[in-house]
């Protein structure tokens, strides 16, 4: 007796965060399961598995049916469901995986580098698990049914009703006999989730050209398609996967679209209150300005007070100037919150519609936050905190009467005109020294593609025929930039996107280029990395790691070879976000990574953009 490894539920073994089989399995007071590694990420991450203020205040979510917890669980191993998940693993090894895990750390390409699973017994074949085995895991597998799964169900056969326990030993006899019949035609392998297979329901939307169920979802052109609609010429070839396993994938995304709305109210929030306060001060400051005039002045002569009367209304422009300024300020800075609160209310309604078809209509228009106003270097400033009048006052008090005539001009000089808005001088400054940069195919790893023009590159999903020549990186997915630099000032801008995993920086000419590297300055590299969406880093040994208050789309390379300095900045933001110094004696190049696409999740291109004055 033995049983195809295909016919255990895979979705029994499969963590719902990082959708692959059970890694150190441990289960929430809730009942369910996760890999130790990736709920202690969740919640240690705070913005997704945790809210509330301190630590005192803060709350811990299951990530599945949302309980809460205010005290953080202790979690421990569930040893049955760890010693099933891994005799499940190695009866899994036998079969050929369609795709390789994806590349970490440095971004290596690691499909080469896997290992040979071990040898079976000859009186078992590849993919078979022993019958004493099998009953074993019968007897503790009944106990990890999940509620609304019959507890008697092992087996799933070719249609959508699970074979009982008492007729599992036919429906393996069914699975291994009939060795003459030709091979079934292709269709995709079916996705799991904690919740059960991806099977459709006879009431599932169906394919108004074919009149089947929309189980599949084309990523290549963004829409629902049937299994007819894959062979056909319009979709076939592209990237397709189970719908209902996209519609959870984007649905769970919806969090971290939520997380980034409410950052930027509370950001625009904090922003109102500066601008309310600074608004206060300046009218403290302009009261006590003409408390100061109106003393002064009342020890003049007739003609001292009509140069008072002119002073005071100098005054009152220029308040009621800022004043304006500062309203149309929290007018627009209103109308923004207001905007965001509409998306994150349209956000939470999209996240409770069940509709598949008309969430992946509308999530790429809810995905997105709307663009808004940089505010980082927007302030409400006015030359009467400096009590510049008052001054001035005191100082022409002891000229001639020729000169109090002048007074009201020269205090219109230093009062009107102030700008609100001040751009910061340093990003403009390095924009000066930009360079036109291409990538140089013949240093590229084999699974990078670049773009004909040399302005982007982005990771295959296999490696490419090309030449082993001695520039080529033939394990780290990066490519170098044709332009070497042995002097002066340099300047560059890549667009990063919404990429979770890229490393930007410089590197030595004379690096080494072949198998595992490591990378830091000793090396020849200077790199900014960033990993998992929020993980920014400079690649030292061990690795600088960096806060970085807003996710920047677009990042500036700088380097000025002579002082042996390279920086790196937030180009919309306008900020620095890094710099290292160094010695440098070798010549370096532009260096890029887009990391390996993470089954789809960093597939996005690097893209070198031109540098706007």
């Amino acid at each position: 007796m033995a049983m195809p490894a295909a016919c255990l539920s895979v979705e029994q073994f499969t963590c719902s965060i990082c959708l692959d089989v059970f890694n150190n399995p441990v289960s929430t007071p809730c009942g369910h399961s996760f890999c130790q590694a990736c709920i202690s990420a969740y919640w240690d991450g705070g913005r997704r598995g945790g809210r509330g203020g301190g630590e005192g205040t803060k709350v811990y979510l299951c990530p599945l049916c949302k309980e809460s917890f205010r005290k953080r669980p202790e979690l421990h191993i569930n040893r049955t469901l760890k010693e099933i998940t891994e005799q499940f693993k190695w009866l899994s090894s036998a079969e050929v995986s369609l795709h390789g895990p994806e590349g970490g750390g440095v971004c290596e390409d690691l499909n080469s580098h896997s290992q040979q699973q071990p040898g079976l017994p000859l009186s078992q074949k590849p993919g078979e698990m022993p019958e004493g085995v099998f009953t074993e895991m019968m007897g503790r597998f009944q106990q990890l049914q999940p509620p609304g799964r019959p507890r008697n169900s092992i087996c799933d056969a070719s249609n959508p009703q699970l074979t009982p326990l008492h007729n599992a030993r036919p429906c393996f006899q069914a699975l291994s006999t009939d060795h003459h019949d030709p091979p079934p035609p292709y269709s995709p392998p079916r996705r799991y989730t904690l919740s059960g297979a991806s099977d459709f329901s006879p009431s599932a939307p169906l394919c108004p050209a074919h009149q089947r169920p929309l189980e599949f979802f084309c990523r290549t052109d963004n829409t629902c398609v049937c299994s007819v609609c894959m062979e056909t010429q319009e979709h076939r070839g592209h990237n397709v996967i189970p719908a209902k396993r996209e519609w959870q994938i984007r649905k769970s995304q919806l969090g971290i679209s939520e997380v980034e709305l409410q950052d930027l109210i509370s950001n625009k929030m904090k922003k109102v209150e500066e601008i309310q306060t600074s608004l206060r001060e300046i009218q403290a400051a302009a009261e006590k300005e003409t408390g100061g005039v109106v003393s002064s002045f009342s020890r003049l002569i007739t003609s001292v007070e009509r140069c008072q009367a002119e002073v005071l209304e100098v005054i009152e422009m220029s308040w009621r100037a800022t004043e304006r300024k500062a309203q149309s300020l929290l007018k627009e800075l209103e109308e923004e919150i207001s905007e965001l609160k509409k998306r994150s209310a349209a956000l939470n309604q999209l996240v409770l519609c069940e509709d598949y078809v008309h969430f992946l209509k509308t999530y790429p228009t809810l995905s997105t936050p709307p663009p808004s106003k940089d505010w980082s270097g927007v302030s409400v400033v006015s030359e009467l905190t400096s009590g510049v009048i008052l001054r001035t006052l005191n100082q022409t008090m002891e000229n001639l009467s020729e000169e109090l005539r002048k007074l009201p001009e020269v205090c219109q000089k230093y009062l009107l005109d102030q700008t609100v808005a001040r751009p910061n001088p340093k990003v403009r400054r390095v924009q000066e020294y930009a360079d036109d940069i291409t990538l140089d195919p013949n240093t590229s790893h084999p699974r990078l593609i670049i773009s004909v023009d040399g302005k982007q590159v982005y990771c295959g999903e296999r490696h490419q025929s090309v030449p082993d020549n001695p520039e080529r990186f033939d394990r780290v997915v990066c490519v170098l930039a044709r332009e070497g630099f042995n002097s002066g000032r340099h300047y560059w801008e890549v667009e990063v996107g919404g990429k979770t995993d890229w490393d930007l920086g410089v590197a030595s000419w004379s690096v080494n280029r072949k198998g595992k590297i490591t990378v830091s300055p000793a090396h020849g590299y200077w790199f900014l990395s960033l990993r998992d969406r929020t993980e920014y880093a400079f690649r030292t040994e061990p690795s600088t790691n960096l806060t970085v208050n807003l996710r920047p789309s677009r990042i500036g390379v700088y380097l000025d070879y002579d002082k042996g300095l390279v920086s790196f900045y937030d180009v919309e933001a306008k900020v620095l976000i890094y710099t290292f110094t160094d010695t440098f004696s070798d010549t370096l190049h532009p260096f890029f990574s887009p990391c390996t696409n993470k089954s789809g999740r960093n597939e996005a291109p690097l893209v070198i953009c031109p540098v706007l004055e």
